[in-house]
């Protein structure tokens, strides 16, 4: 079993605290919910435990297997097994979703830290071979309803927002990490693109992985279950609990947690 845990955790940004003591632990196997109105800090967590160079840690640990990542840099905690969903994935024109697959899998999978054969073995030319990664990536596009032709088009360039979601679920399909956060992965998202995504979801989240879901809102949580659900507002987790929370939390909105942790205000 993996873990990825979150101690104490304080940064800022522009010496504007945003994140103020979060703790947080998410196993393999598990789906944890992360619930928030905007400006709570959620998605500062969700780059920070990426790797976002824009932040800085003050105080607290992000660790994976007892190992701090805060060290590393973003490729690092991707082979640590870390992925992030962007709320509005970056399009990338001139760059193929297959070629930046291929390159991201034999990055992660360590294809690239071996010498090239034929190359005057220089390390970082190699890559995972064309016949065995084709083969695995028209499987997964096959297996995550994502269009053969998305190989072909360039990384979200012209893509709808549902387009995006389904291949960010597709790179996390070939990447196969321990721990995915989804940063408001449902944000912008029709119902069917919703039902698309949420089923990918589903199918990746296996006992071998560990899940963090970030959302304003209860939709996406009826596709997709989680084990657990906790409250982030002021720039911590203020309350955990089943499921039952976010049902609390349709019911009621947000402002009784204003009401009962307070008002100050933190921009993500």
């Amino acid at each position: 079993m993996s873990v990825l845990e979150i101690r104490n955790l304080h940064a800022s940004v522009e010496d504007r605290e945003i994140l103020k003591g979060v703790n947080l632990t998410l196993r393999s196997g598990e789906i944890h919910a992360l619930m928030g109105p905007n400006g709570s800090g959620k998605s500062t967590l969700a780059y920070l435990i990426a790797g976002h160079p824009h932040y800085v840690v003050s105080e607290g640990d992000i660790l994976v297997d007892g190992e701090s990542v805060l060290g590393m840099e973003p490729d690092e905690r991707t082979k640590a097994g870390i992925f992030l969903a962007f709320q509005y994935p970056v399009a990338v024109p001139g760059v193929s979703v297959a070629n930046f697959l291929r390159t991201a899998v034999s990055n992660v999978r360590g294809y690239t830290a071996r010498p090239a054969e034929g190359r005057g073995g220089v390390i970082g030319s190699n890559l995972m071979p064309m016949r065995e990664f084709r083969k695995e990536l028209n499987d997964k596009m096959k297996e995550f309803n994502v269009d053969p032709s998305f190989a072909r088009r360039y990384l979200n360039d012209g893509f709808s927002g549902g387009e995006k979601k389904r291949t960010e679920v597709l790179q996390m399909a070939m990447l196969e990490p321990k721990f995915a956060i989804m940063d408001e992965s449902d944000s912008g998202l029709d119902i069917d693109a919703l039902r698309v995504v949420s089923d990918g979801i589903n199918k990746l989240a296996t006992p071998e992985r560990g899940f963090l879901l970030i959302t304003h809102y209860q939709r996406l949580l009826n596709y997709v279950k989680p084990h657990y659900v906790s409250i982030f507002y002021g720039g911590r987790v203020v309350m955990t609990g089943g499921p039952e929370v976010a049902h609390m939390l349709e019911e009621k909105g947000y402002g009784w947690v204003e009401r009962e942790f307070g008002a100050e205000a933190v921009v993500a």
